[in-house]
């Protein structure tokens, strides 16, 4: 056994093999023994050498589909023993009414909003178990309910922030519900009151709370098709002054410039492109120099698609979208040196759609050195016509001279 690389045998008599290779293949025994000799030897056992899983075919990273239509997500694994292929939805029990076919592939039909989410892919076989994951967007439904709501109790005042779920598809809106929680209350259901979040942000300041008691707080999302459900309800009770302190004196006013994001981006499909549509930000206190439209494909960064866009305008058309692709767009406001924060980011699919070119046209995606070549041919061509028009005149005023001297000398001649 030291002769062969790897292999050892431990106090107890055990083999230790590093590196099962085909020399680890065979017929094993085992003799034990001491001074008085040996009882014989152990019974035979036989070594086998065994893959574990792997893929062959791996899902991507992640599917947007409408919902209501057919979705096939594939996976297949090899093996010695040949593994098993198993699909969960990853924070669910069970399929959630989804099926697998003969060749392990994941089938939705129809797709429907529960399906959204995060699916794991496991294939096991006796040596071991590999899984790989992929992600689900359900397209054309309500939002989801938002996550990880937090209440961070103030003077008076709770700052209420979360993080937002799958929007289906089309642009979100948020509010924030609260009810104080009164051990006698006048009537034996109390009532909620909903106050309407500003367009692109995810936090809230609820003001003119009672101190020193509780209330409840829940989060409900809304885009064109509906509301999504209402977030877990988190208690929190808001400070109050202190019995022995006065309350701070405010602090001087200072100049601030508000600048807030443009307001309700919207995206229609039209015949020459996606129209962008927006309202002006709510609040700015100098005026507005102007507007820049940012783009996202897929997962990629974003780009600034048109930074130019005059502060008159409410609306902008994007053309030469690339077909079967998947597009976020968002605003930002400019005013003098100051940038406002993002808008609310809109999502574009061009799944299926026969009016967008299979490459891309935008003009604001002309590479710049390609442009700047362009410009330089068009300035020298002018500056040719220019100077060839100059010496054709001068030499036609030099011909007309001569002539004009030789009919003079003529005259003069007896």
């Amino acid at each position: 056994i030291s002769q062969l690389p790897g292999w050892s045998t431990r106090p107890d008599g055990s083999i230790v093999i590093a590196m099962g290779n085909d020399d680890a293949l065979g017929v094993y025994t085992c003799t034990p023994y001491n001074s008085y000799g040996t009882a014989g030897e152990s019974r035979p056992t036989r070594v086998l050498l065994k893959d574990p899983p792997a893929f062959t075919v791996r899902p991507k990273e992640e599917y947007f589909q409408e919902v209501g239509r057919e979705l096939v997500i594939p996976c297949a694994a090899h093996g010695d023993p040949p593994p098993t292929v198993t699909w969960l939805k990853v924070g669910s029990m069970g399929k959630s009414g989804a099926q697998v076919d003969g060749n392990s592939s994941l089938i939705f039909h129809p797709l429907v909003k529960e399906q959204h989410g995060v699916w794991e892919c496991t294939a096991t076989n006796l040596v071991a178990s590999v899984s790989t994951t992929t992600s689900v967007h359900v397209l054309g439904t309500s939002p989801h309910a938002v996550t990880n709501v937090s209440v961070l109790p103030l003077l008076l005042a709770a700052n209420i922030s979360w993080e937002p779920g799958f929007d289906g598809g089309y642009f979100q809106r948020f509010s924030v519900w609260y009810t104080p929680l009164v051990k006698h209350p006048p009537r034996a259901h109390h009532d909620w009151v909903s106050l309407s979040v500003p367009v692109g942000a995810q936090h809230l300041l609820v003001e003119n709370l009672q101190p020193d008691l509780s209330y409840q707080f829940s989060v409900l999302a809304q885009n064109k098709l509906g509301s999504g459900p209402f977030s877990q309800i988190v208690t929190s009770v808001p400070r109050g002054f202190p019995v022995t302190t006065v309350p701070p004196e405010p602090p001087a006013m200072t100049m601030r410039v508000f600048l807030s994001p443009p307001q309700a981006l919207t995206a229609n499909e039209t015949l020459r492109g996606v129209l962008l549509q927006w309202e002006p930000p709510a609040q700015f206190s100098v005026a507005l120099s102007g507007y820049a439209l940012e783009l996202r494909q897929g997962k990629g960064g974003w780009e600034v698609l048109d930074r130019s866009i005059p502060s008159t305008k409410t609306q902008v058309l994007v053309p030469g979208l690339i077909k079967d692709a998947f597009y976020e767009f968002r605003l930002v406001a400019f005013a003098g040196s100051y940038i406002s924060d993002p808008s609310n980011t809109v999502n574009v699919s061009t799944a299926g759609m026969e009016v967008y070119p299979s490459r891309t046209q935008l003009p604001e995606l002309l590479p710049q050195p390609v442009l700047a070549g362009v410009v330089g041919g068009i300035c020298f061509l002018s500056v040719a016509i220019i100077f060839s028009t100059m010496a054709a005149c001068i030499m036609n005023r030099r011909r007309a001279a001569r002539i004009q001297k030789r009919r003079q000398g003529r005259s003069l001649l007896p």
